[in-house]
Order: structure tokens, then sequence, then C-alpha cells
């Protein structure tokens, strides 16, 4: 493992174990005041927030210099762009305001361009996955490896509906409804980060979602590359749409998802 990548990771899931510890505490709680965004499907919580600050100031004090991008905040660029920390505080919003335990902190790390950290941690399941490019994928500790199921009629796949789904009729329905009858299960467990790092476990076989942020999805697709899955965009005209799925599931799936609104 390169070392200074190994140095970042350690650093990411210190500030992920902090800002998981945060959302255990407002977890359920009266005191989590919840708002919107875009639209009424669109939730910030003051955990979000709270997370947030800790993981920017414990960059900002060891890497001063780093750019960052987070959810709540956008870009901010330190002078050093070779570096870039990609972070959604907390990924399952929606769970996490609903008292649904399927929410994490999602910390992904850039260089050049390129992820070459990613930290996902989910604190109330007390799963840790991590990975360092070239450096392999783990869950608390522990390789990981995609499925091997290789036919769709014996996969359970998960996916998840985009926030504009009311008003853009490109909005996913068409690949549910192709792709729903001929696979063994379908679920909509409502966070990418840990979607992705499950097709990666070997838990999911398959994922897909359309008109997702980078912040949501570049810690984990490291994770399922480094696990051996697939992981990639499907199609360039929805943000980052994306497909994880074991490598014997791509062709057909890629056949049955939908390329463009047209």
């Amino acid at each position: 493992m390169n070392s200074t990548y190994k140095a970042i990771l350690a650093d990411a899931i210190l500030m992920a174990r902090r800002a998981g510890e945060v959302q255990l505490q407002f977890f359920r709680s009266n005191e989590l005041e919840i708002a919107t965004k875009q639209n009424d499907f669109d939730v910030v919580t003051a955990a979000d927030k709270a997370s947030e600050k800790i993981i920017v100031e414990s960059i900002n004090n060891l890497y001063p210099d780093h750019s960052i991008l987070t959810e709540e905040s956008g870009f901010s660029s330190h002078g050093n762009n070779e570096w870039e920390w990609v972070i959604d505080p907390l990924d399952g919003t929606t769970n996490y305001s609903s008292g649904v335990p399927w929410f994490n902190v999602s910390i992904g790390v850039k260089h050049q361009g390129k992820a070459v950290v990613g930290v996902v941690y989910a604190a109330r399941l007390g799963e840790l996955f991590c990975a360092t490019l070239g450096g392999g994928a783990s869950l608390n500790g522990s390789p990981i490896a995609p499925s091997g199921t290789p036919l769709l009629s014996k996969a359970v796949v998960a996916t998840g509906f985009p926030y504009d789904k009311a008003t853009n009729p490109d909005n996913n329905l068409d690949n549910f409804m192709r792709i729903m009858p001929i696979v063994r299960g379908l679920r909509r467990l409502g966070s990418a980060a840990l979607d992705i790092c499950y097709v990666a476990s070997g838990f999911l076989d398959a994922y897909w979602e359309m008109n997702l942020n980078e912040w949501d999805v570049c810690a984990a697709m490291l994770i399922a590359h480094e696990a051996g899955a697939y992981a990639e965009r499907f199609r360039p005209d929805r943000n980052w749409s994306v497909l994880a799925c074991n490598p014997h599931l791509k062709s057909q799936l890629l056949e049955l998802l939908s390329t463009s609104s047209q």
C-alpha cells in the first residue's frame, strides 16, 4: 500500500468514526432539526451539518492546502488542487431522519483527479468499509469481494430514484420495470454508498441509480473497484448515474439500462 495513501486512510477513518459518534447522538432524538433543500424529498438535518463540521475542521487542520468538496458546503479550493476530499457527511439522510439505521459517513480522497482513498462508515450498523488505490478493500479489517452470482434470475439487486422524480419523467421507472420482473429480489435501501459497498462485499449482486452526486459515490466506487466489482457510470447525461455489480452481471444489466433520456 502506498504510504501516503495509508496515512490519509488512517486519518479519514478517525474522521469518519468521530462523525459517526455524532450521528448516533442525534439518531432518533428530538434535536434533529429536519429541514428540506431542493424539495420535500431532499432532506438535511442538524446531524448532517455537525458531521460535516467535524470532518472539514479535521481536514483543514491536518491538510490545510487540500481542496474539499462536500454535500452541504460545496467546493472550496485551498491552494493544492492535486488533492481533493469528496465528502458526504451523512449519506442516507432520509433514512436517518425517519429513524431507519441505513446511513453512513462517506469520505473519498482524490489525487490528480483519481480516487485513491475511500472510507464508508455505517455507525449504527458497526460497519467500516475501506480501500486505497492498489491496496484492496475491506470490511472491518477483513478483505471483501463481490458475489459470483451468474444470472439475474438468481440475483438480489438494489436501486434508487432521483430527487426530481416527481417532475422529470426520466426517473428510473423504465429501468425498474425492465429489471424487477427478472431478478430474484429488488431492494430500495436508501444509501448509494452502502448499496455500492454491499455489492463490493457480495451481500448484493448489483445496484444502479441515476442522478447522484460525486460525494454520494466517490469513496464507495473505489471500494468496489478494489474489491473486484464493476462500478462505473452508465450514462453521461444524468449527473452521476452509476452501475455497480459483480462482473458476471455487467453485460446483462448494461443491455437493460437506458443510456439516455431518449
